[in-house]
């Protein structure tokens, strides 16, 4: 597998899981945050699916061109995207938080799919994969959603929690990757890593 990597994400939460397959990596972060921020815009009628892949897709275009720019030398460049989906509709990260608390009730007592996007290139060569994993929430109190929204951990987070930190609490049943529900599926990044390897 590879043992070098760009990773073009901000993600403490990404670097945590690489580093965890013994991966070393150097960020490669986009020059302007709130032109990467609008990569993450949803069109309107979009599957959840086809958004996923689609930002994925855009970041890693735009870290690869980074990359060239820089005259770094040669490595795998990874990308990935995490959304929460609640049948078709699109849990992103919340604008503030109200917004924050909105998407925890609407989470609140149902199952929602976690699908994250990663894709890896090294030189001409690029590969795909994404994970989809079921989350069931308890039925939260107006008190557990206040608290929660108040302790700040759903800032930056799709769907408005950390499956990591203290919404742990709320959780009664997944199924599917734990580490895809944090923001990079092991199992897939470590096949891409692989592949990069052999091309």
């Amino acid at each position: 597998m590879v043992d070098f990597i760009y990773l073009a994400s901000q993600s403490p939460r990404r670097r945590q899981l690489l580093e965890q397959l013994g991966v070393r990596l150097s960020l490669l972060l986009p020059d302007d945050s709130d032109a990467a921020e609008a990569l993450e815009a949803v069109r309107t009628g979009e599957a959840p699916a086809t958004y996923v892949r689609r930002v994925t897709r855009l970041k890693l275009d735009d870290a690869v061109r980074r990359l060239a720019e820089q005259a770094r030398p040669a490595a795998p460049v990874l990308c990935a995207d995490t959304t929460v989906a609640l049948g078709r509709a699109i849990l992103g990260k919340p604008r503030d938080a109200q917004d924050a608390a909105d998407m925890l009730r609407q989470l609140s007592g149902d199952t929602h799919r976690v699908l994250t996007a990663v894709a890896v290139q090294q030189g001409d060569w690029r590969g795909e994969a994404m994970s989809e994993s079921r989350v069931r929430f308890a039925t939260l109190r107006d008190d557990d959603i206040k608290a929660y929204v108040a302790s700040g951990e759903w800032q930056g987070k799709a769907g408005a929690y950390a499956i990591q930190g203290r919404a742990a609490a709320f959780i009664e049943h997944i199924s599917g990757s734990y580490s895809g529900i944090m923001g990079l599926p092991l199992f897939e990044t470590a096949a891409l890593l692989r592949a990069a390897h052999a091309n």
